[in-house]
């Protein structure tokens, strides 16, 4: 249970009262002013509240959130409480007030140093989609899928915070009709709108984390664009898995949410058939109910829903550790592709284009250069109304070889 239930008051600061952005949220990121050094703060409203003077630690005073995340829970909630108390006490405007900086003048940083990078592939809608597209004569879901949580390891250095730059990758292509594979500039360029967890607490190497343990090491959350070269990533996953098609660039949001705020959240899963494996037991509710936006150049192009993910965040990280493999902070992991039941609520062009065959919004299949991709997310929270987690944006630049 959420200590953050008790609370029902609004926050004093101007424009954060019922914003998305309120004492509910409260997510954390990186930031500074001017030639400032990077540090930690909160979001209110349409500010950043410098926690290095407010709260008086020097742990905030860093670059990146790893040593706060590395706490554990019981820092993690007493900060919240904390800043909860300060933010919505009126006689303590005084004091606070002097270290909250308008968004407007702040440059915002990558949140975290990432450890490591894991990509799952979680929704049914979205495995059955591709299954379809790629496999018309076969069966759409292969027989493992719907007895573990099926993912590949990502590259951990190639995260990059929103509003960074994706420039259009190379590698080897090869269409049906080539005899041959070619090399050059993905001509499939594409998105996944996914939910990324990062992990503040670590294990030790041949340890397990049960289901019934991810608030124990999950810091947070952020909406996440796995950027993908379709055509890349189709010549050479056989017989094994993503590796160019998906190491070149994925994004992140600024601000991660602090898992607790999603406590309001918090929905029973679709349902799994056959029942999941002893390990992979779940208490419910185990999924959440989180809306999500896929923009394309300012134009709504999708709303996945997270509330139909097959498989659990407590599912995906059971299964990652089962085997024995250790968390460290600032380990991420992701949900796959986020897609509903209905065409307009696919979470990759992918399958909005059914494999680039039918255009979808203005004549559209894959990315252009220039195309701008916006991610955004809300969530119900503890005070009535709906909290958003930061948006994920990134413009895809042309292709660019360095050698010859």
């Amino acid at each position: 249970m959420s200590g953050f239930d008790k609370i029902d008051r609004r926050s004093w600061v101007d424009g954060a009262a019922g914003s998305a952005y309120d004492v509910d949220n409260l997510p954390y990121g990186i930031f500074s002013v001017g030639a400032s050094a990077p540090r930690v703060g909160a979001r209110i409203g349409e500010h950043v509240l410098d926690l290095t003077p407010t709260l008086g630690e020097s742990t905030f005073d860093r670059p990146h959130l790893n040593g706060f995340m590395a706490m554990g829970t019981g820092a993690w909630r007493v900060t919240r409480r904390r800043l909860v108390q300060l933010l919505t006490d009126p006689a303590r405007t005084g004091e606070v007030a002097p270290h909250l900086h308008p968004l407007a003048g702040v440059t915002m940083h990558r949140p975290f140093e990432v450890a490591d990078y894991v990509d799952f592939y979680c929704s049914i809608q979205h495995a059955t989609n591709v299954g379809k597209i790629f496999r018309p004569d076969g069966s759409a879901l292969l027989p493992n899928w719907r007895h573990l949580p099926v993912g590949y390891h990502g590259r951990a250095g190639t995260i990059v915070v929103s509003g960074t730059d994706v420039r259009r990758p190379y590698g080897q292509r090869k269409a049906p009709a080539e005899e041959h594979p070619t090399f050059g500039p993905s001509r499939r360029l594409d998105i996944e709108a996914e939910l990324g967890f990062v992990i503040g607490i670590p294990t030790h190497l041949g340890e397990q984390v049960s289901t019934a343990a991810i608030a124990e090491h999950v810091f947070g959350v952020t909406p996440l664009n796995d950027w993908s070269a379709r055509d890349i990533q189709a010549w050479e996953s056989v017989p094994l898995g993503p590796f160019l098609g998906k190491s070149f660039a994925t994004s992140i949001s600024a601000w991660i949410t602090p898992l607790e705020a999603l406590e309001e959240a918090r929905v029973e899963l679709p349902g799994q058939d056959p029942a999941p494996l002893s390990y992979l037991e779940v208490e419910e509710p185990a999924g959440y109910d989180l809306a999500f936006e896929v923009e394309l150049n300012g134009e709504v192009v999708s709303r996945p829903p997270y509330s139909a993910m097959y498989w659990s965040p407590a599912q995906m990280l059971a299964h990652m550790t089962v085997n024995g493999a250790s968390l460290r902070t600032g380990d991420l992991f992701a949900s796959g592709t986020i897609s509903g039941d209905e065409p307009d609520q696919r979470g990759s062009f992918l399958e909005l284009s059914w494999g680039g065959t039918e255009p979808f919004g203005y004549g559209r299949t894959f990315l252009e250069d220039g195309d701008v991709v916006t991610l955004r997310a809300t969530a119900p929270g503890a005070l009535g109304g709906r909290i958003a987690l930061g948006e994920v944006t990134g413009r895809i630049d042309p292709a660019h070889l360095d050698f010859t």
